[in-house]
């Protein structure tokens, strides 16, 4: 195999499984979103808690989507990025580093991906023949 191909396939395996496993984050947030009650959320920019969990759910569901599927890859890195480093310094600024870790991991991964973007097995690389 040359480099150039394990390059490709090694952006491919980190969007599917970093995209996908930030899938399960933001899914069940739309049921907050949409659930009875009022809409309890982490509300760094003032904008209301209702648009923040709004914001992470385009985020998370969204452009975790456009990463798997290797569509605008570093463009759906930006929001990502950013509710990560929200959920690190904002929403778990209190907790020890074991709780900032899960989504400082997430933020190096997208980082790579806005870096790298999505490569040859993407929309983008398809795009670009």
């Amino acid at each position: 195999m040359n480099n150039k191909l394990a390059q490709d396939l090694g952006l491919l395996l980190v969007r599917l499984l970093t995209g996908g496993m930030m899938l399960t984050h933001g899914i069940p947030k739309i049921g907050r979103l949409l659930g009875d009650g009022p809409v309890r959320f982490a509300d760094p920019f003032g904008l209301g808690p209702e648009i923040s969990l709004s914001m992470a759910i385009f985020a998370e569901v969204i452009c975790s989507t456009l990463i798997i599927l290797g569509f605008k890859t570093r463009w759906a890195t930006i929001p990502l990025m950013i509710t990560m480093l929200v959920a690190a310094f904002y929403a778990h600024w209190d907790d020890p580093f074991g709780k900032k870790e899960l989504p400082l991991l997430y933020f190096a991964a997208f980082l790579g991906l806005l870096l790298s973007g999505g490569g040859k097995f993407s929309l983008d690389g398809i795009k670009r023949k």
